[in-house]
């Protein structure tokens, strides 16, 4: 009898449950497929697993990528994060916390937990490592994996290049080890405030462009845009502690040019969507994923108040989303504010 392609799978092989079967979660299990681990996929609804493991699709959150055979997909958490060694988080931020409170129970201390959540709680003003530090305890072995890397071009094998942070050194170095590949370079950092922030207030920002793209706005706009963006972005993230050089790197600059020019980015065509007229609750109403950068918005601004950072774009975005502030007048408001020097602070 012929064996599976698990059977001729190296020794070093892991189990990894990726807790999360939006886009990013599948192309992730996907490849680590890829990578020789054993990888599977766990969803909250049970029917649409079920529908995923007939179809070997994801046409609500990845369409057109077919699922290898061998990944495994599952609702049941008893069945899949006990006897994982990895668990990699990929859901989103808004309900991080819930989906924790359900694992912590089969969680076990020899057990690396991976995040790739890119947001900040709304009402805590946590990380996504924070909210699982938070529920599941302190003892966890943490580490994020964040960077420039749409799920559509990961599941198809397209370069990405990546950022595995954690306050452990080795922890991000086995990170790196498991994911990397040669269509998938990892590299690792150990500010993981730096790394993390960076990678959910970009989503703010790219909130910003897609209003600049949808009011017409040129490239001298654009590029404004993220310069300035990533200066309050930065301002931020010294003010908490996290290094400067972080956000010129792959989860500050690197993410936030992908998520500001990707037609795949869900919080540019936000933006997009209201400058062209529609409200955000329509649009939401409309959307089977979720646009990080919304609640974000509101986390950033109370963060900016709480260090006494001034994040004018990031102010601008939250008028039009929750003042009901028309996007043109938030975009003139920024071009009309008082002269000053590009820079307010020494160079390092």
């Amino acid at each position: 009898m012929g064996g599976s392609s698990r059977d001729k799978r190296p020794v070093g092989e892991l189990r990894i449950s990726v807790i999360g079967c939006g886009g990013w979660g599948t192309a992730l299990a996907i490849l680590l497929e890829r990578n020789g681990h054993r990888a599977t996929i766990w969803g909250v609804e049970p029917d649409y697993v079920e529908s995923m493991r007939e179809s070997r699709l994801n046409p609500r959150y990845l369409p057109g990528v077919e699922i290898p055979a061998s990944v495994g997909l599952s609702s049941d958490v008893p069945a899949t994060v006990p006897a994982s060694q990895v668990i990699v988080m990929a859901t989103p931020t808004v309900y991080l916390r819930s989906v924790c409170e359900a694992i912590r129970r089969h969680l076990s201390g020899d057990q690396l937990i991976v995040n790739v959540a890119k947001g900040i709680e709304e009402d805590t003003h946590l990380l996504g490592s924070q909210i699982i530090a938070d529920v599941c305890g302190d003892e966890l072995r943490l580490a994020g994996l964040y960077g420039p890397s749409h799920a559509e071009e990961v599941a198809r094998g397209l370069p990405t290049t990546v950022v595995a942070t954690s306050s452990d050194e080795e922890l991000a170095r086995r990170v790196q080890g498991i994911f990397m590949c040669p269509t998938f370079r990892v590299y690792t950092n150990p500010d993981v405030i730096g790394v993390e922030l960076g990678a959910a207030l970009k989503n703010v920002i790219a909130i910003a462009a897609g209003m600049c793209d949808g009011l017409g706005f040129g490239d001298n706009a654009k590029s404004a845009l993220l310069t300035r963006g990533l200066a309050e972005i930065t301002r931020l993230g010294v003010a908490m502690g996290a290094r400067r050089e972080t956000f010129a790197g792959l989860t500050g600059l690197g993410d936030l040019i992908t998520t500001c020019v990707s037609p795949y980015g869900r919080n540019r065509a936000v933006g997009m969507r209201i400058a062209r007229g529609e409200t955000l609750g329509q649009i939401l109403a409309s959307m089977d994923q979720v646009a990080e950068g919304i609640r974000t918005t509101r986390s950033a601004c109370a963060l900016a108040e709480r260090y006494g950072v001034e994040m004018p774009v990031t102010g601008g975005v939250h008028g039009v989303l929750f003042e009901g502030r028309p996007p043109l007048e938030a975009a003139m408001a920024l071009m009309q504010r008082a002269p000053r020097a590009e820079r307010d602070e020494p160079l390092q």
